[in-house]
Protein backbone atom coordinates (compact mmCIF):
# COMPACT_ATOMS: atom_id res chain seq x y z
CA UNK A 1 0.00 0.00 0.00
CA UNK A 2 1.77 3.51 -0.94
CA UNK A 3 1.16 6.62 1.14
CA UNK A 4 -2.11 8.18 -1.19
CA UNK A 5 -3.65 4.87 -0.86
CA UNK A 6 -2.98 4.87 2.95
CA UNK A 7 -3.93 8.67 3.50
CA UNK A 8 -7.24 7.49 1.56
CA UNK A 9 -8.32 4.93 3.65
CA UNK A 10 -7.60 7.37 6.90
CA UNK A 11 -10.04 9.89 4.75
CA UNK A 12 -13.06 7.02 4.44
CA UNK A 13 -12.26 6.31 8.23
CA UNK A 14 -12.58 9.98 8.78
CA UNK A 15 -15.63 10.08 7.13
CA UNK A 16 -17.72 7.24 8.67
CA UNK A 17 -16.87 8.31 12.36
CA UNK A 18 -18.04 11.59 10.82
CA UNK A 19 -21.68 9.47 9.96
CA UNK A 20 -21.39 6.85 13.12
CA UNK A 21 -21.76 10.61 15.05
CA UNK A 22 -24.41 12.00 12.73
CA UNK A 23 -26.70 8.43 13.42
CA UNK A 24 -26.14 8.46 16.55
CA UNK A 25 -26.57 12.26 17.02
CA UNK A 26 -29.91 11.89 16.00
CA UNK A 27 -30.87 8.90 17.71
CA UNK A 28 -29.97 10.51 20.88
CA UNK A 29 -31.46 13.27 20.30
CA UNK A 30 -34.87 11.61 19.18
CA UNK A 31 -35.25 8.89 21.86
CA UNK A 32 -37.47 9.00 24.89
CA UNK A 33 -35.58 6.39 26.23
CA UNK A 34 -33.09 7.91 28.81
CA UNK A 35 -31.18 5.06 29.16
CA UNK A 36 -29.97 5.15 25.05
CA UNK A 37 -30.32 8.79 24.78
CA UNK A 38 -27.30 8.97 27.36
CA UNK A 39 -25.67 5.76 25.36
CA UNK A 40 -25.98 7.01 22.23
CA UNK A 41 -25.21 10.38 23.57
CA UNK A 42 -21.81 9.05 24.18
CA UNK A 43 -20.99 7.01 21.51
CA UNK A 44 -21.29 10.29 19.36
CA UNK A 45 -19.07 11.74 21.59
CA UNK A 46 -15.93 9.38 21.62
CA UNK A 47 -17.16 9.24 17.42
CA UNK A 48 -15.84 12.88 17.11
CA UNK A 49 -12.80 12.37 19.32
CA UNK A 50 -11.71 9.25 17.01
CA UNK A 51 -12.49 11.83 14.14
CA UNK A 52 -10.31 13.84 15.68
CA UNK A 53 -7.26 11.57 16.43
CA UNK A 54 -7.23 10.41 12.81
CA UNK A 55 -7.27 14.00 11.67
CA UNK A 56 -4.55 14.65 13.71
CA UNK A 57 -2.92 11.91 12.27
CA UNK A 58 -3.16 13.32 8.82
CA UNK A 59 -1.62 16.07 9.66
CA UNK A 60 1.62 14.80 12.02
CA UNK A 61 4.28 13.47 11.19
CA UNK A 62 4.67 11.56 14.41
CA UNK A 63 1.46 9.90 16.41
CA UNK A 64 1.84 10.21 20.67
CA UNK A 65 1.37 6.61 21.89
CA UNK A 66 -2.11 5.94 23.39
CA UNK A 67 -3.02 3.86 25.75
CA UNK A 68 -6.36 2.13 26.31
CA UNK A 69 -7.34 -0.60 28.07
CA UNK A 70 -8.43 -3.92 26.09
CA UNK A 71 -11.91 -4.82 25.83
CA UNK A 72 -12.78 -8.62 26.60
CA UNK A 73 -15.56 -10.79 26.03
CA UNK A 74 -16.39 -10.16 22.55
CA UNK A 75 -19.33 -12.32 22.20
CA UNK A 76 -19.95 -11.66 17.77
CA UNK A 77 -23.01 -11.35 17.99
CA UNK A 78 -22.90 -8.32 15.59
CA UNK A 79 -21.75 -11.11 13.38
CA UNK A 80 -24.40 -13.12 13.12
CA UNK A 81 -27.21 -10.26 13.06
CA UNK A 82 -28.66 -8.61 9.30
CA UNK A 83 -27.62 -4.92 8.85
CA UNK A 84 -30.70 -3.36 8.70
CA UNK A 85 -31.72 0.07 6.98
CA UNK A 86 -30.94 3.42 8.05
CA UNK A 87 -34.19 4.89 9.14
CA UNK A 88 -35.19 7.05 12.57
CA UNK A 89 -38.24 5.76 12.86
CA UNK A 90 -36.91 1.69 13.14
CA UNK A 91 -36.90 0.02 16.15
CA UNK A 92 -34.72 0.61 19.12
CA UNK A 93 -33.22 -2.67 18.82
CA UNK A 94 -32.76 -2.23 14.96
CA UNK A 95 -30.92 0.90 15.70
CA UNK A 96 -28.79 -1.25 18.02
CA UNK A 97 -28.34 -3.59 15.33
CA UNK A 98 -27.02 -0.80 12.60
CA UNK A 99 -24.92 0.78 15.68
CA UNK A 100 -23.10 -2.88 15.88
CA UNK A 101 -22.76 -3.92 12.59
CA UNK A 102 -20.66 -0.42 11.91
CA UNK A 103 -19.28 -0.44 14.80
CA UNK A 104 -18.04 -4.19 13.73
CA UNK A 105 -16.88 -2.65 10.06
CA UNK A 106 -14.79 -0.01 11.53
CA UNK A 107 -13.12 -1.95 14.32
CA UNK A 108 -12.26 -4.42 11.18
CA UNK A 109 -11.04 -1.11 9.04
CA UNK A 110 -8.64 -0.51 12.20
CA UNK A 111 -7.41 -3.83 12.20
CA UNK A 112 -6.44 -4.36 8.83
CA UNK A 113 -5.17 -0.53 9.04
CA UNK A 114 -2.79 -2.09 11.78
CA UNK A 115 -1.39 -5.27 9.99
CA UNK A 116 -0.17 -3.09 7.14
CA UNK A 117 1.22 -0.48 8.81
CA UNK A 118 4.86 -0.90 8.89
CA UNK A 119 5.85 1.97 11.39
CA UNK A 120 5.30 0.70 15.15
CA UNK A 121 3.60 4.50 16.43
CA UNK A 122 0.96 4.01 13.93
CA UNK A 123 0.28 0.21 14.19
CA UNK A 124 -0.35 1.15 17.82
CA UNK A 125 -2.71 3.97 17.07
CA UNK A 126 -5.02 2.10 14.48
CA UNK A 127 -4.53 -1.01 16.91
CA UNK A 128 -5.69 1.48 19.74
CA UNK A 129 -8.76 2.48 17.52
CA UNK A 130 -10.04 -0.93 16.45
CA UNK A 131 -10.09 -1.28 20.28
CA UNK A 132 -12.20 1.82 21.29
CA UNK A 133 -14.54 0.48 18.23
CA UNK A 134 -14.96 -2.86 19.73
CA UNK A 135 -15.64 -1.62 22.79
CA UNK A 136 -18.55 0.39 21.03
CA UNK A 137 -19.60 -2.85 19.79
CA UNK A 138 -19.36 -4.79 22.64
CA UNK A 139 -21.32 -2.50 24.71
CA UNK A 140 -24.21 -2.45 22.04
CA UNK A 141 -24.01 -5.92 22.27
CA UNK A 142 -24.76 -6.09 25.50
CA UNK A 143 -27.80 -3.82 24.89
CA UNK A 144 -28.88 -5.59 21.65
CA UNK A 145 -29.26 -8.79 23.78
CA UNK A 146 -31.21 -7.16 26.45
CA UNK A 147 -34.01 -6.04 24.14
CA UNK A 148 -33.63 -8.29 21.55
CA UNK A 149 -33.65 -11.95 23.06
CA UNK A 150 -36.07 -10.43 26.41
CA UNK A 151 -37.09 -14.29 26.66
CA UNK A 152 -33.47 -14.95 28.11
CA UNK A 153 -34.38 -12.47 31.24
Amino acid sequence: MNLMQYQEIIKQAIEAEQESYDFYKAVSDNTRNSYLKELFADLAKEELEHKEILENYLKEDVVAKLSFAEVKDDYQIAETVDKPKLSLDMRPADAIALAMKEEQKAMETYYRLAKASLDPEQKEVFNQLAEMEKGHKVKLEAVYTNMAYVEVW
